[in-house]
């Protein structure tokens, strides 16, 4: 019988005379059989009884024996610890040191061979209940009567109320005078034609379901979405506030210019009459404040009251326009030349520059003659005395003094304006059919300052400057076509007044689109009809005159008014405080609304009132912010503010319908059928460009300021799923990108990571590697698709709950590490059944999962159950087999969390084959993370004995600059060395494990005794290796370690010769009963030749790996692929053990056939 004896002494190999890893090789001859320094041979052909290992001739047991050669015919025969089993037919194809490579060189190719073809750097080949039901379940509604109101008083009368207000009575006069009659209707018309055309919107959304309070925001948050609404709602809110600040200055206003000029507590103009404006506003605003805090009810029940004041001040004025065609009111307009005199200067009502004063002992007849012939004069001392009347004599008027420096004498030096041109007055009123309209048909826009002027009489030296110490009338603020389209449109506002009723409504589906569109229609008839009137009643300088100053102070609509102006002015007044009051009642509960919906979270306590509901806190914010309006104290700066909220309010309820109607939802049924995509798409337009028309300034901050409270909604606000249009626009644009995807594979440019993360739950349904998510979060720099998956082990039917709790968990946990992305969940009965289901299914069209990322099974060794490692190796297959790319990070445990930056250090990638690029972009993906931003990238390449390894650096190195990736670049050269008897016995007790696993049917205990006989051999075998103080990683390794370290008996037992009889003794003495059969199977076994190289191979290169990259904090390697016999699967898994043994933190990464890096643009 051949013995089997092993020689344990640790010789290195510079300590064998000739031998070391650069020899030559010596016994490369076409033999299968492996020599150990003996005349036996080792062949897996041969029976058990007659294999063997011998020393050589004259060795004994404990006797150093480092090696003896045998020469034999052509061969030389080297006993040895080193052993090479390649035979030279192979070399041309496999390299020994890349042996695990081997069977996918032909799509996997060398580094150096992929260099070789990159000479050129060619292009690669491009591989129904709704949410707000369930907020209303707290919410307890108290029983009350049915809705009765019809659409007259529920829709058309609040309408016109909120539609009519200041601006009509205050400033439509001044823009036809300024604009002309032909631009003014133009404004007119077109601010119309947008309320009009919002309204139809309008009709449309508030008939396609019941619109509760909130009006407008609540239809464009429902149709728009959260994100949407909180911004236009919040802009219509500040747009309502803003409103009762202009109501408020207009009241006040009338009140100080109109009724009582004499309450100002500053005099004089401009600045003083600002700060009039700003005391007595806010004392009007803290009095309004306070009676809608009282209550509501008293500010309802006023309304009726405002609502008639504004309709019997329209009235008169379309009376009077109606009788000034027959009498003309008697307002008469002082002008020198072609010049406005302020009628408030002219104290002594004497329009011109000298009086006769009557002598006294002045006959009674004469004195009448004599005032009869200079009443009318206008020249004054141009004309000399009567000589029939001596007693008469020439004073200067009021006038006089003020252009000739407060002198009345007759000589004194005067305004050379003055002397040249004489006094005159005109009617003010000339009547509807006196053909003044002809003038006021062209515009007369005016700079701050000028003098307004008639230009159709004549003055000489009309380019004198006029002087602001003279009693002209000048204009306040520059003017322009944009300007007064901001300044009108406030007029127009007011449209969502019946919507905002129409939980009172008898009939809301319809009463809101008849009254609504009947009160626009009316409005527009007005405005329109008001426009053609002023121009034909009234003169133009009077026109242009915005606070009546030429008419002595005069509301200038209400010099039209019948039968008194009075009418004009006091309803004009109520009907502002009116005004005023719905704003200040209505803003309120728009900011309630907002902030019950509980989609801005610091609007929150705005959310809570009294106990009657009435929004204590938003009545308060709500007066602060019209406060910040009354400040500023002007009503034409404040309308451009309220227009820019009201315009963007608008745009939006027009996109929401345009959306709507265009994506053609199930959902989309409104009962109002006149409207059409392409209306609202013209009103959205027409808002739009009067935002920019009006004030581009004012434009760009409202939209600014939707845009952040929008993406503070997004990101901080509470989710919410209303079903909006914004949604629907998302699945058809889903739609319309995944059908492009569908048209071919994404280009190599366009190419990143759309990962597929495995994950896996244990008992209590927690997931095991959570590190495995964050560090997907970390490769998120790729903006790709991210898709968390789970296999749940059981039947659906039966599963459904765990299905959902697995589902939540990875949301959550999602949630946690901010991973954007999706979760899918598989019941199946096999996890490697639910996990190539997964693969297969995952993703829709073109977006779906081209990476795979899962965990490494650290206990494969340890587990009885062998199904987890099985399960690993089959997802390789799947994902092979697929076409998809796979990263395996090993010790995941130890990888750094998002809260955890590494400060320095290297990225290392070991570049072994090429894979598609892989290797050189995730490093660049995982540097773009704060974890691993301050890391540096080093690659390192593998050159063989045939690879000329300078040019191959120079290479990679022109390849990386080209690729625009920063890294060093080091080329590592491994030479052809012999097989290491470590490397033989590593591979044997591989393969003597794998045979005792497949002894599964033994009991356990007997499994425990014959694993135990295994692994006292390893251990003694581990030993023999050379150079290399690696730990054995088998099962109950480190327990093997501590029962045999320090004993006598181990000692011993590593100086004996191991003899089968020898064995046998031992096991039977440590186990106290006979080994089974298949044990003794295990010892003559011979290691397979195939598994020898690729054994060679993972310890080789693990070597230079932990020699290169211990001190590396991710070591990124190329991931061999699984045999294609799945009879070495156990096999491939300690293979890919020895290839990452002693490395902290491993990313395997297996590309997936196609190229996802260029070095193009």
């Amino acid at each position: 019988m051949a013995s089997v004896r092993f020689t344990v002494t640790p010789t290195k190999a510079e300590d064998l005379p000739g031998l070391s890893d650069t020899s030559p090789d010596l016994s490369s001859r076409p033999s299968n059989r492996v020599r150990f320094g003996s005349g036996e041979s080792v062949n897996r052909s041969e029976p058990p009884s007659e294999a063997g290992v011998t020393s050589a001739t004259g060795g004994e047991a404990g006797t150093p024996d480092h090696c003896s050669v045998e020469q034999g015919e052509e061969n030389s025969k080297i006993s040895n610890v080193y052993i090479n089993n390649t035979h030279g037919d192979d070399d041309d194809f496999y390299d020994r040191n890349l042996a695990l490579f081997e069977e996918e060189m032909d799509t996997r190719p060398k580094v150096s061979s992929f260099l070789n073809r990159l000479a050129n750097y060619t292009n690669l080949m491009q591989g129904a209940k709704e949410h707000e039901e369930a907020e209303s379940i707290s919410e307890k509604k108290k029983a009350r009567k049915s809705p009765q109101m019809g659409t007259f008083m529920g829709v058309y009368l609040p309408c016109l109320q909120n539609i009519f207000g200041v601006i009509l009575f205050l400033r439509l006069s001044w823009v036809v005078g300024t604009a002309g009659v032909l631009q003014a209707f133009c404004i007119v018309f077109i601010c119309c034609c947008c309320t009009m055309l919002t309204a139809i919107s309008m009709s449309a959304i508030a008939t396609n379901g019941v619109v509760p309070a909130g009006g407008s925001y609540f239809m464009i948050s429902r149709s728009l979405g959260p994100e949407f609404g909180g911004a236009v709602g919040l802009c219509f809110y500040l747009g309502t506030t803003f409103a009762g600040s202009m109501y408020i200055l207009g009241a006040i206003e009338i009140l100080l210019t109109y009724i009582v000029p004499e309450a100002a507590i500053f005099q004089g103009d401009g600045a003083a009459m600002l700060n009039n404006m700003r005391i007595y506003g806010t004392i009007c605003l803290l009095l309004m404040a306070l009676l809608v805090f009282v209550g509501v009810k008293y500010v309802n029940k006023l309304a009726s009251i405002f609502l008639a004041c504004v309709i019997i001040s329209i009235f008169s004025i379309y009376i009077g326009a109606l009788v000034s065609a027959f009498r003309q009111p008697h307002f008469p307009v002082c002008m020198l030349g072609n010049r406005t005199i302020n009628g408030h200067d002219i104290v002594d009502n004497q329009c011109r520059k000298t009086i006769l004063v009557q002598i006294k002992n002045t006959t009674e007849s004469s004195d009448s003659n004599f005032m009869s012939d200079y009443e009318n004069s206008t020249v004054g001392p141009t004309h000399a005395p009567p000589t029939h009347n001596p007693a008469a004599m020439e004073e200067p008027t009021a006038l006089w003094e003020l252009f000739c420096g407060g002198s009345k004498e007759l000589n004194a030096s005067c305004d050379e304006f003055f002397t040249s041109n004489n006094f005159s007055e005109i009617n003010g009123i000339p009547g509807l059919i006196s053909g003044v309209i002809s003038e006021n048909l062209w515009s007369s826009y005016l700079s701050k300052g000028d003098v307004i002027e008639k230009h159709s009489l004549s003055s000489s030296d009309t380019g004198h400057p006029a002087s602001t110490h003279h009693p002209y009338v000048f204009a306040d603020i520059t003017t322009s076509f944009m300007l007064l389209v901001g300044i009108f449109f406030p007029s127009v506002t007011g449209i969502m007044a019946g919507s905002n009723r129409s939980g009172d409504l008898k009939d809301a589906q319809r009463s809101i689109p008849i009254g609504t569109i009947l009160a626009i229609l009316t409005t527009s008839i007005v405005y329109l009809s008001s426009v053609v009137l002023f121009g034909s009643c009234i003169e133009g300088v009077v026109l242009r005159d915005k606070f009546g100053y030429s008419v002595k102070g005069n509301l200038v609509v209400g010099t039209l008014a019948w039968p008194s102006p009075w009418v004009i002015v006091i309803g004009s007044f109520f009907s502002t405080c009116g005004a005023g009051l719905q704003s200040l009642t209505g803003a309120p509960r728009l900011l309630q609304a907002i902030a019950k919906d509980n989609i801005i979270p610091f609007l929150r306590v705005f959310g809570h009132g009294k106990a009657n509901g009435e929004p204590t806190w938003a009545l308060l914010l709500t007066a602060l912010i019209a406060e910040l309006g009354i400040l500023i104290a002007s009503l034409d700066m404040v309308a451009p503010i309220l227009t820019m909220f009201f315009l963007m309010c608008y745009l939006f309820v027009n996109l929401a319908c345009a959306l709507q109607t265009f994506l053609r939802t199930p959902n989309w049924r409104p009962r109002f059928s006149y409207y059409h995509w392409t209306l609202s798409f013209l009103g959205m337009t027409i808002c739009l460009a009067l935002m920019f028309i009006s004030s581009w300034y004012y434009a760009i901050i409202a939209m600014v300021i939707a845009t952040m409270i929008y993406k503070y909604i997004e990101y901080h606000g509470a989710e919410k799923e209303w079903g909006d249009g914004i949604r629907g626009l998302s699945l058809s644009a889903a739609r319309y990108a995944l059908l492009r995807l569908e048209e071919g594979p994404p280009h190599t440019k366009n190419w990143r990571p759309q990962l597929l993360v495995l994950l896996k739950l244990d008992e209590d349904a927690h997931v095991k590697s959570p590190r495995l998510l964050t560090f997907a979060s970390q490769l998120k720099a790729g903006k790709g698709l991210t898709i968390v998956g789970t296999v749940v082990a059981g039947n659906f039917l039966k599963s459904y709950g765990e299905f959902l709790a697995a589902e939540q968990t990875l949301k959550h946990l999602m949630d946690k590490e901010r991973v954007k992305g999706f979760t899918q969940c598989i019941v199946a009965q096999k996890p490697h059944e639910g996990i190539s289901c997964m693969i297969q299914s995952s993703g829709l069209g073109g977006m779906k999962p081209n990476t795979v990322v899962m965990g490494w099974p650290h206990t494969w060794r340890q587990s009885e159950d062998p199904q987890a490692w099985k399960t690993f190796i089959n997802t390789v297959r799947v994902t092979t087999e697929a076409h998809l790319a796979l990263l395996v990070p090993k010790n995941i445990s130890l990888f750094p969390s998002n809260s955890e930056p590494c400060t320095e250090g290297y990225i290392d990638v070991w570049w072994i084959v090429h894979d598609g690029g892989m290797l050189m972009l995730l490093p660049f993906l995982l540097r773009q993370h704060k974890v691993w931003r301050k890391c540096g990238m080093r690659i390192f390449t593998v050159a063989m004995m045939e690879d000329n390894s300078i040019q191959m650096k120079k290479d990679l190195a022109t390849f990386l600059y080209h690729l625009r990736i920063e890294a060093e670049v080091e080329v590592v050269e491994m030479h052809n060395s012999d097989i290491s008897a470590y490397t033989y016995e590593r591979t044997l007790m591989m393969e003597q494990r794998c045979q005792m696993l497949r002894q599964m049917r033994l009991s356990k205990s007997d499994r425990e005794r014959e694993a135990q006989l295994v692994k006292d051999r390893n251990s003694m075998l581990r030993l023999t290796s050379i150079g290399s103080d690696d730990e054995d990683d088998t099962d109950g390794g480190e327990r093997d370690r501590a029962v045999s370290g320090g004993s006598t008996e181990h000692q011993r037992r590593v100086q004996m010769t191991w003899t089968k009889e020898k064995t046998s003794q031992y096991r039977v003495a440590h186990s106290g009963c006979s080994t089974p059969e298949g044990f003794r199977d295990m010892l003559s076994l011979k290691p397979d030749q195939s598994n020898v190289r690729r054994m060679h191979t993972a310890v080789k290169l693990n070597e230079v790996i932990v020699n290169k990259s211990h001190d590396a904090r991710l070591v990124l390697l190329n991931m061999p692929g699984p045999p294609k016999n799945s009879e070495g699967d156990e096999n491939y898994m300690e293979f890919l053990e020895v290839l990452t043994e002693g490395l902290e933190r491993v990313l395997l990464v297996r590309g997936g056939g196609s190229e996802v890096i260029t070095i193009y643009s």
